[in-house]
């Protein structure tokens, strides 16, 4: 079930130069939702935003009845998403589209970027069924690296920089725990590029991947038809029948 509702900003934690941790309350129980799921944002006061922003659930914490946001300020709207400030109120419809399959399998959650949000609310779900995921970020650098500390809480965390200023240097791809460790499911978010290359060593290794597209959307509700991904079986809505996608359905190894 949708809903449509007034949250209050408890706090604006900023990650780094470029993002910013939205900790969002309600006088009510949250809703349920599960890994992946997409919550759309209207954007208050500015003349330039139109459209609701969508947004991948980062993590529920159930105790403190908050919802977190991952926000990259790369335009009008995100920016004026991570100037909110304690008090304030954002109109949000949640929660949409599909989720991460939690199963009892080794999971290996691969992430990069702003990718990384939602592959921490399913570590805390696959923590919940006793299992301690692996989880393989991603950045170009030290700096871009995001909530290192809370992937910790739930499971083994391997990093790569392009630089090799933290971790393995390299990309995601190249890291040894490939090698080290066997992996029975693939679950990853982030740069087109990067997904693509996880799914193309999934494919080759035998691995079960699901991605979570990031297309550009903004109804949210399959309605503009503007972040439709071609898939195996046709033309697939990415706000309702994704954003998780098994990597067999797309066509980026065709």
């Amino acid at each position: 079930m949708k809903h449509c509702l007034d949250l209050q900003v408890k706090a604006v934690e900023r990650q780094n130069d470029k993002y910013s941790l939205l900790r969002l309350t309600s006088t009510d129980k949250l809703p349920s939702a599960q890994p992946a799921q997409l919550v759309e944002v209207r954007i208050d006061n500015s003349p330039t935003t139109f459209l609701r922003r969508p947004i991948s659930i980062n993590y529920i914490d159930q105790e403190s009845n908050e919802l977190w946001l991952l926000v990259a300020a790369v335009g009008e709207g995100t920016r004026r998403l991570t100037a909110l400030r304690p008090g304030d109120t954002l109109n949000c419809i949640l929660p949409l589209g599909n989720s991460f399959t939690v199963s009892q399998r080794k999971t290996l959650l691969v992430g990069g970027g702003v990718g990384v949000a939602p592959l921490l609310f399913l570590g805390s779900k696959l923590a919940e069924q006793g299992q301690r995921p692996t989880f393989l970020l991603g950045a170009r650098s030290s700096s871009d690296l995001l909530q290192l500390d809370q992937f910790a809480r739930f499971g083994n965390v391997c990093i790569t920089t392009e630089d090799g200023s933290q971790g393995e240097r390299g990309y995601v791809t190249n890291h040894s725990v490939l090698n080290s460790e066997h992996f029975e499911a693939i679950a990853t978010c982030g740069p087109k590029p990067m997904m693509m290359a996880v799914a193309a060593y999934a494919q080759k290794a035998g691995i079960d991947c699901e991605v979570s597209l990031e297309n550009k959307m903004a109804c949210g509700l399959g309605a503009c038809l503007c972040c439709v991904e071609k898939t195996t079986s046709g033309n697939r809505c990415v706000c309702t029948e994704g954003p998780v996608f098994n990597s067999r359905e797309l066509t980026w190894q065709n």
